[in-house]
């Protein structure tokens, strides 16, 4: 009898032959949870960060689980787990945020191991507040992203950690026991931080980049933005991460009513922290959307846009070109994309393609600001 597993597939997210929408990590979790799902009742498992579906499918097709709660960061992911539900006519899950209705009561978490240590601590957090006394983690990862830091954020929430042997250059990190709430840090998330040189305060979940901090590429973007002509009409925070520019842009053009759109769950729900301890809040809207979302063609006065160099580990020069182009769609005939980007990576060729006449508005050692005019 096929494996489900070997059926999933990765749309809407990028697909090629080299890329895969299961690996070894999914197989080992199901593996070392296999025991506790063959016993689990409706309701009592969790799945977090499960990439294209794998754990959450496997768990379904592979042990008749029920009542699965799933949280994904990245809304592709979400979409392509719905996708490969549907296409191979399994049900049996929901979709949840990052919050204590996710995992309250569960008795069992399958977790994919996120690289940042704060985006595991908000999740082990929740965990040790809100799952049954007797929850049982199985976490995993690709042994070269592994540090024993992560055991060490598992064990600040949960009392017993073990490592399990590792299988495919993939490990399990097997975590039970919630902390009393004496022995458990402090409820944390979101952070919150003061930037009195740029007159706003910034609030982070676990997961979003940056954190609380702004990074230097933004820095360079809100140096140009004053520049800006546009002091009515509608603009874009394209990717917005944890809402910096639209706030900045919010205060210093209260006439523009903004949007400000991001896949990353983590992303989203810091940007609407940071609108609301702005203050702005009547005017950014945040929503959680691939790309530019549902907005309509030609609707946008002006995008702002610090796209991601990266994508996981990879480079992704084609994550930034497709934000371009949904850039150029949503842009009004002479709209501005005003976009900053490491300068090795040479965009303006494609920016002249993509949007329109490109011009550099600013450049340091490390960062370009362009301008590009929509045709």
């Amino acid at each position: 009898m096929s494996d489900v597993l070997d059926d999933l597939r990765r749309h809407p997210d990028l697909e090629a032959p080299n890329l895969y929408a299961v690996d070894a990590t999914d197989r080992l979790v199901l593996d070392e949870a296999a025991p506790a799902l063959a016993d689990a009742t409706d309701g009592t498992v969790v799945v977090v960060g499960d990439r294209y579906g794998a754990l959450t499918l496997g768990a379904v097709a592979r042990h008749g689980v029920t009542g699965i709660r799933t949280h994904q960061d990245r809304l592709t992911g979400e979409r392509a787990l719905h996708a490969n539900a549907e296409r191979l006519g399994l049900g049996g899950f929901t979709s949840h945020a990052l919050t204590p209705e996710l995992v309250a009561g569960a008795r069992l978490v399958l977790l994919q191991l996120p690289r940042a240590l704060d985006e595991l601590d908000e999740v082990a957090g929740l965990i040790a507040e809100h799952a049954d006394p007797a929850v049982v983690v199985v976490a995993g990862g690709r042994v070269k992203h592994m540090t024993t830091a992560m055991n060490d954020v598992l064990g600040r929430h949960l009392a017993v950690v073990e490592a399990r042997l590792a299988r495919q250059k993939s490990r399990v990190l097997v975590a039970r026991t919630p902390r009393p709430a004496t022995e458990r840090p402090a409820r944390r998330w979101p952070e919150r931080a003061e930037h009195p040189d740029l007159g706003l305060v910034v609030c982070a979940h676990g997961g979003a980049f940056a954190g609380t901090g702004v990074d230097i590429g933004t820095r360079a973007l809100l140096a140009h933005l004053d520049d800006a002509p546009h002091r009515t009409g509608t603009a874009l925070d394209l990717g917005c991460g944890t809402g910096v520019l639209a706030v900045a842009l919010a205060r210093l053009r209260p006439g523009l009513a903004v949007t400000a759109t991001d896949e990353s769950a983590a992303a989203v729900a810091s940007a609407a922290a940071t609108v609301e301890a702005n203050d702005v809040g009547d005017r950014v809207r945040v929503t959680r959307a691939d790309g530019a979302g549902d907005l309509p063609d030609a609707s946008v006065d002006l995008v702002l846009l610090n796209p991601p160099f990266h994508v996981g580990a990879a480079v992704a020069p084609a994550a930034a070109r497709a934000l371009f182009a949904d850039a150029a769609r949503v842009l009004r005939p002479g709209g501005e994309l005003w976009a900053v980007w490491n300068s090795h990576l040479h965009y303006r060729p494609t920016l002249e393609q993509v949007v329109g006449p490109t011009r550099q508005a600013g450049r340091d050692p490390k960062f370009t600001v362009t301008v590009s005019t929509r045709r």
